[in-house]
């Protein structure tokens, strides 16, 4: 694991600094992102910038989780495909002859 570095950013205006094991350019690519979001809200008619950003961060959220419910249904039905053939590959096998 590499060292982790402070990461200076400049979101909405104030100045923060992070410290993270992630690159700088991926930390701030992430903040151009949510930077994104809120002024899409505030273009949308949200004024207040504290609101435009929680209301991103909700919308970003919700996005993850919905993501992530979508994986574990994906890996269920993976499971279900993979165990169906399984079965199929079992009945069409033809099994060896027990040896006494």
């Amino acid at each position: 694991m590499s060292e982790p570095k402070r990461v200076e950013l400049n979101l909405l205006g104030q100045t923060l600094t992070v410290r993270t094991e992630a690159s700088p350019e991926y930390v701030r690519s992430l903040a151009a992102y949510l930077e994104d979001r809120v002024a899409a809200l505030r273009r949308g008619g949200v004024k207040d910038p504290t609101a435009a950003l929680a209301l991103a961060a909700l919308d970003i959220t919700d996005e993850l989780f919905r993501a992530r419910d979508d994986r574990v249904r994906q890996d269920g039905d993976m499971r279900a495909r993979l165990g169906a053939l399984l079965t199929l590959l079992e009945k069409v096998t033809p099994r060896e002859p027990t040896r006494s």
